[in-house]
């Protein structure tokens, strides 16, 4: 069944030619034309060039040039990635007919390890001006139910990724937009370190503190996008030089000897996590637990000192970015957009300032509490998917649970762990040191498989 296939399923089995890239770029073309139409996940469509290069693949493997587990995989992009003569609009008016001559770094690795773009994929305004209803396209919608938010702002991605559209995807983190959608869709998605991945020919939003990375349905899929993905590029001024390790090499079912800092205050009375959510987390501890990880209970600032900074510096510098075109067209943006980035006007250099400061005290804070443990756990999200019809416009801004991760620079990867009474997925996020997402990846890897949460899908009437 092609339906419920993974990337690391699909890689065996095109490996071994037991299944054929063009039947199934030619599966996820057709679940997309049957179901997209209620889930508005793409902005762009590749049909003709995506069955061209699948078949492309498979004359390659064919002929014993297998690139390895991505080659022959159907994947797609969040439109702030640029793509070389395809259109990238970051789902905005402002930019629907610009087309990019050159590709994102990102774009550029996963297509030379033999990828299959299928399109491009919805994304809030400029990676922050969403859910809205007043753009040239609307926004995606829930699988697990239509009437529900998908996350964002890599929301496109996480629909497309739980609908089983494509394979995996890629996305970006400003405060939380590749784990809010891969939460609330019920797959998993990695902001890896600060650095591991270009963000070249990404749109920027705040400078220091976008990160890309992979949303996939497993934890495994991230680590083969993430391999892909990952490396130093001059071309990005904060890309770091380091080594690139085998991420898959270092999965494995159990997890003896590894140390877990569970943050309770990110997640308990007080922080307006539901009681379900709460439960499914302390769950998610005892399976960790049972497997052989050590539990110890860490001291950290509130998350609202995260906060605060964090959106600080995020509206200033997206302020900085888009105060020209604001300025300029400011009703050409949609409604949210400009209303959340406008609020870097009122900022001053001081505020600034203030806030770098007390990021450098939060990365201290934070790496002293970690020093004794491998990761930290803690809530990603306050429970499930809300209504897409019910939600304020700064519901992210007050309850900042993926944001202290953005001004850290951590890699923080969120997962399921549970389904709500409605049958929407509950998550919650693992933490690492920088430039450690193999341990990331090991724990939440080990979780998975000692689960069955990973094994249910949405239901389309398919």
């Amino acid at each position: 069944m092609l339906d419920a296939l993974t990337v690391a399923d699909a890689a065996r089995r095109v490996a071994r030619r037991e299944l054929s890239p063009v039947e199934l770029t030619r599966h996820c073309l057709a679940r997309i034309e049957a179901v997209d139409d209620r889930l508005k996940s793409f902005l762009l469509l590749r049909p003709e060039a995506a069955l061209a290069a699948a078949a492309a693949a498979e004359r390659e493997i064919m002929h014993g040039r297998y690139r390895g587990p991505l080659h022959g995989i159907p994947i797609a992009h969040k439109d702030i990635f640029c793509t070389a003569g395809i259109r990238t609009t970051a789902h905005s008016r402002l930019l629907a007919d610009f087309v990019p001559t050159e590709d994102a770094t990102v774009v550029r690795r996963l297509d030379e390890a033999g990828a299959i773009m299928l399109g491009k994929l919805a994304t809030h305004e400029f990676a922050i001006g969403g859910p809205s209803f007043d753009l040239p396209w609307p926004p995606p919608r829930n699988p697990w139910n239509t009437a529900h938010f998908t996350g964002g702002s890599s929301s496109g991605t996480g629909a497309a990724v739980a609908a089983g559209l494509v394979l995996g995807g890629s996305g970006s983190d400003t405060g939380g937009s590749i784990r809010l959608p891969a939460a609330y869709c019920g797959v998993s998605g990695l902001k890896p370190t600060y650095g591991r991945v270009s963000r070249h020919g990404v749109l920027p939003l705040a400078y220091s503190l976008d990160h890309a990375g992979p949303l996939a349905w497993t934890v495994e899929d991230c680590a083969i996008l993430l391999q892909a993905m990952a490396g130093h590029d001059p071309r990005d001024p904060a890309s770091a030089e380091l080594p690139v390790p085998d991420y898959r090499a270092g999965l494995r079912d159990d997890l003896r000897g590894v140390r877990i800092g569970v943050a309770r205050q990110f997640f308990a009375a007080g922080s307006h996590v539901s009681a379900e959510a709460l439960a499914a987390i302390d769950a998610a501890l005892s399976v960790m637990a049972g497997l052989g990880a050590e539990l110890r209970e860490l001291r950290l600032a509130p998350p609202e000192d995260y906060g605060a900074c964090g959106w600080i510096i995020l509206f200033s510098e997206a302020w900085s970015v888009h105060e020209r075109g604001l300025r300029a067209r400011f009703f050409d943006y949609g409604r949210i957009m400009r209303n959340r980035v406008s609020l870097g006007a009122f900022l001053s250099s001081a505020d600034y300032l203030q806030a770098v400061r007390l990021r450098r005290v939060l990365i201290g804070e934070m790496r002293a509490a970690m020093a004794d443990v491998d990761v930290l756990v803690t809530a990603v999200t306050p429970g499930p998917a809300p209504a897409l019809d019910d939600l304020p416009s700064f519901a992210s801004f007050e309850r900042p649970m993926t944001m202290p991760f953005n001004v850290t620079g951590q890699p923080a990867l969120a997962l399921r762990c549970g389904f709500s009474a409605d049958g929407l997925p509950l998550s919650f996020q693992i933490a690492g040191k920088p430039f450690d997402e193999a341990t990331v990846l090991r724990v939440g890897h080990a979780y998975e498989r000692a689960t069955e949460w990973h094994r249910q899908r949405p239901k389309l009437g398919l």
